[in-house]
């Protein structure tokens, strides 16, 4: 925990300067009175400022930035990280050279990235968060790709009549293929196994 010791005039004037020192603002710190302000004698002498503590509660988000920076260090890869989407949705980019080693064999890599990511995140967290991180819009391609499979599959299914059974995906994969064919008039889908095992069976209707 990152914590700092200020004095000024008034618990006020203490507080103030941290936050200065800091650039943060009062929601991101608790406050621990050390000593409070005394007047000395007649106003003067022996007069004491207050003393605070201040204690930087930690941001899970970015907490969750420094760790990945600390594996992009490690793994010496010069990469830019760009903090988009909402505050209860972030997603995190990454933008760089030599991003095919971050991503893995279908996604692998930068699956377990993220999920190391958001363990790190809801350390830190009061609610559960869940980062989304991307490399090279990775994620918005992969997911064009599995739109078109579950089509081509599809198409396949109605002229077979045979069902299809895809190979093991991650949930978000196989959410894709769900939603991409839920709407579709002559199939459906299910998922059937166990994790990590699981796998998408697309059938006629």
């Amino acid at each position: 925990m990152k914590k700092i010791v200020v004095s000024g005039k008034t618990i006020e004037d203490a507080v103030r300067k941290g936050l200065k020192e800091w650039d943060t603002t009062e929601d991101r710190v608790k406050v621990h009175v050390l000593e409070r302000p005394a007047k000395g004698l007649f106003g003067l002498i022996g007069s004491r400022d207050a003393k605070v503590e201040l204690e930087l509660i930690p941001d899970p988000v970015e907490e969750a930035m420094q760790f990945l920076r600390d594996v992009l260090r490690s793994m010496e890869l010069e990469v830019k990280m760009e903090l988009k989407g909402s505050k209860d949705e972030p997603e995190l980019h990454l933008f760089g050279g030599e991003l095919g080693m971050l991503i893995g064999r279908r996604g692998q890599t930068l699956d377990a990235l993220q999920y190391l990511v958001n363990i790190v995140a809801n350390r830190y967290s009061d609610h559960h968060l869940r980062i989304v991180l991307d490399a090279e819009h990775f994620r918005e391609r992969r997911k064009k790709t599995l739109e078109e499979l579950a089509e081509r599959l599809a198409e396949r299914v109605v002229r077979t009549k045979k069902e299809v059974i895809l190979e093991p995906m991650p949930p978000q994969e196989r959410k894709i293929i769900h939603s991409q064919l839920q709407q579709h008039a002559k199939v459906r889908t299910f998922s059937r196994g166990d994790e990590p095992n699981r796998r998408v069976v697309i059938v006629l209707r």
